[in-house]
């Protein structure tokens, strides 16, 4: 007797299910219940400890001198300062990719690929080289610095160690998450609609409200994801281009697991920053879901 069509497709999703399970379930289930222990002495993680949830309480509240709890707005504040710079670069990621996939969809096929290759080239170097090259492009006796600072009517400008260095590190490192799905879309563009608007009247600004952004709305809903989300998680160029005065999540979950060694704290940190992923992720594909019918 032959097995069911639910039984054999089950069969063939087994290897991937258990795989996924063992490399994603397993150490997700592990950093969770790292999160519920309590620091260890010699270690970062006290195992023998009885679980609680003291480590999310701390996001929030802290022990004063006397006993008493009181609100702690610090790890708040670095969460909301991680969304915004996320939705800064994801912003700007938007405003220059936009125009770059949409003139590369409407070039040759030959010159098509020669974009693809300049803008893949820089993941071909270490992201940790591509920031330390932007300390030497933005330093204080640099071209770009002096150059701003001749135009600049406020007096001297810092461009390092500040909010705008690290959206400035930010923007050029995910920019290609943000051009490459976008360039997906327009790839199928058929141009007459573009010639029809502009037949009909359209000036350019709405014929780009009302054709070509609805046409690129699953490219700009990709991007922004493949942007957004890692930009929450980021460290490297904040620790760098920041100098440690704009610290973001990643930051202190790479302080927690290292220079502190409070793991559990860390893996806390990492359990809130994967829910607000997920809820990112989840919030996105209802919006998709409801607009699609």
């Amino acid at each position: 007797m032959s097995a069911s069509p639910t039984l054999r497709r089950l069969g063939l999703l087994t290897p991937a299910l258990a795989t996924i399970g063992l490399l994603v379930g397993v150490p997700l289930l592990l950093m969770f219940w790292i999160s519920l222990l309590q620091k260890g002495g010699t270690s970062g993680v006290d195992w023998a400890s009885v679980p609680s949830g003291a480590n999310y309480l701390r996001l929030v509240w802290e022990e004063d001198f006397d006993g008493t709890m009181i609100v702690n707005t610090s790890y708040l504040l670095i969460l909301l300062r991680s969304v915004l710079q996320a939705a800064l670069t994801t912003g700007l990621c938007l405003l220059f990719g936009l125009p770059v996939a949409l003139w590369m969809a409407g070039l040759g096929r030959t010159q098509r690929d020669i974009m693809l290759l300049l803008i893949t080239i820089p993941f071909w170097t270490n992201l940790l080289v591509r920031n330390y090259a932007w300390l030497i492009i933005l330093r204080e006796d640099g071209l770009v610095a002096q150059t701003v600072n001749a135009v600049s009517p406020f007096g001297p400008v810092q461009l390092l160690y500040n909010d705008l260095a690290v959206a400035i590190g930010l923007t050029y490192s995910f920019l290609p998450f943000m051009i490459l799905p976008l360039y997906t879309v327009f790839e199928k563009f058929d141009w007459r609609l573009l010639e029809a608007a502009h037949d009909l009247g359209a000036t350019r600004a709405r014929a780009l409200r009302r054709v070509v952004l609805p046409i690129a709305g699953p490219g700009i809903l990709a991007g922004s994801l493949l942007v957004f989300i890692p930009c929450l998680g980021a460290f490297v160029t904040p620790a760098l281009l920041g100098g440690g005065k704009t610290l973001m999540l990643g930051n202190i979950i790479q302080m927690q697991f290292g220079a502190s060694r409070n793991w559990p704290f860390g893996a806390a940190l990492s359990v809130v920053l994967l829910a607000l992923m997920l809820i990112v992720m989840t919030s996105v594909a209802l919006l998709r879901n409801r607009r699609a019918k």
